[in-house]
């Protein structure tokens, strides 16, 4: 099959029924800060010995072509990579959250996990870190051990927790995970851990394969325990308004046992937003079904715009240009998995009763974004900037008109923008002023 007829093929996927386009909007490019790729920080003088260097337990995979931008493992410092959840501060500067490394336990017990305070300059294009906070346990608050149990600082890694969606509200942030997946309260000066919670959906306990609840038993037993896929727990983590509810969107569907399936809406797999009481710490008993457009879609953030509504990012996990498609039995040179379909769609919670879905209102396609003034630094064509990620995990609302998006790099394995080269992190300014409209005639 040619590059052409991929293409094509492409073309019709995104035109069937279940991902027709007639709620789309326009959305157009304002502004692009680029954080590049290797940004290293120190870890924290008093970290371990084993901490100061990182990348030691994974692995490159293997490339098709020689990277060019340098990128060695292991790392003399942590990787700033990874943006997993944003929260607009008010000020031009943003909270940014990294999640939990290297992909998975096994091969991140030297990346730390922290949050910074990030600010774009639209105008030069380049992205500031002003301030870093690491995740730290030294009271004890975790209940099952973690990589550096037998230190003093008990620094937290992502062997111990993978960090996908926060919420700072007075003074403490609120951080959904997805190894439990659990609930993490912190200080938010401090990055010391307060609490821990673990979830609950219509009043079953919520674990993933990777909850250190769970054991393996022996094949001629095997009792799994989970109802979550392995990378499917918290993923979005909006919060309302003035900051009494936190409503968190798992990234997969729940397996229900008595019907032997997963959740659905329509015959189409469904996400529980499941609704945490800030105030009493403790979760409502309420939860929403977030429809997806199709089977194995993922979502990559989730943030509130106003009482009911809110912004979600919905995606499939292709990367890379469809037009650089692989052609059948070709692999250098070309995208095996191309991306497809890259969304933020805006929903509303409003009048919806328990356990119904929420109501999508509209998207904007982050494959289509308009640039008539040539405002991209990277991806824009002809008038039209991508964002071709993998995981693009960072929306949130700037003000009436306009909202930031961000990708989550996975530093140093995504490759979306490039066939060789890591990709930075990328922050877009979008006016979508009608988007935002969207739901409130």
């Amino acid at each position: 099959m040619t590059r052409t007829a991929l293409t094509a093929l492409a073309t019709l996927f995104l035109a069937v029924p279940a991902l027709a386009d007639d709620d789309a909007f326009p959305a157009i490019l304002e502004g692009h800060a680029i954080l590049p790729a290797q940004t290293l920080i120190p870890a924290p003088e008093d970290a371990p010995a084993a901490l100061q260097v990182s990348g030691k337990y994974t692995s490159l995979p293997r490339l098709t072509a020689a990277p060019t931008d340098g990128a060695e493992l292991p790392f003399a410092g942590q990787p700033v990579q990874g943006f997993s959840g944003i929260q607009a501060i008010g000020d031009g500067s943003y909270y940014v959250l990294t999640d939990n490394g290297f992909g998975s336990k096994k091969t991140s017990p030297d990346t730390m996990l922290f949050f910074h305070v990030v600010r774009p300059d639209w105008d030069t294009g380049e992205v500031a870190v002003e301030k870093t906070t690491f995740l730290s346990d030294p009271d004890r608050v975790i209940w099952y051990p973690i990589a550096m149990e037998g230190t003093e600082t008990r620094y937290l890694t992502g062997s111990d927790l993978d960090l996908e969606g926060f919420q700072v509200i007075d003074g403490k942030i609120f951080i959904g995970e997805e190894f439990g997946p659990f609930v993490i309260v912190a200080d938010a000066e401090t990055g010391v851990v307060e609490e821990i919670f673990e979830t609950t959906v219509n009043g079953v306990t919520i674990r993933s394969p990777d909850n250190p609840a769970l054991v393996a038993g022996n094949p001629d037993k095997p009792d799994a325990g989970a109802n979550l896929n392995r990378s499917k727990g918290f993923e979005g983590f909006a919060a309302a308004p003035d900051g009494s509810m936190i409503y968190g969107l798992l990234e997969g569907p729940v397996w229900d046992a008595e019907s032997g399936s997963y959740e659905t809406v329509d015959g189409t797999e469904a996400l529980r937003i499941v609704e945490f009481d800030v105030a009493a710490r403790g979760w409502t008993g309420r939860s929403f079904l977030y429809p997806l457009e199709a089977d194995g879609h993922a979502i990559g953030d989730f943030n509130m715009i106003d009482e009911t509504r809110g912004l979600v990012i919905e995606r499939d996990n292709g990367q890379g240009d469809a037009a650089l498609a692989c052609a059948e039995g070709e692999s250098a040179d070309c995208f095996e998995k191309p991306a497809l379909f890259k969304r933020v769609y805006l929903i509303d919670m409003a009048g919806i009763e328990d356990g119904q879905p929420v109501r999508k209102l509209g998207h904007i396609d982050l494959l289509d974004i308009r640039d008539p003034e040539g405002v991209a630094r990277q991806g824009g064509k002809d008038g039209v900037y991508t964002m071709p990620f993998v995981t693009i995990e960072n929306v949130d609302i700037v003000d009436d008109s306009h909202i930031i998006v961000g990708n989550d790099n996975n530093f140093p394995f995504s490759k979306g923008r490039d066939l060789v080269a890591r990709d930075d992190n990328e922050l877009v300014l979008l006016d979508v002023a009608e988007f935002l409209k969207a739901g409130t005639e």
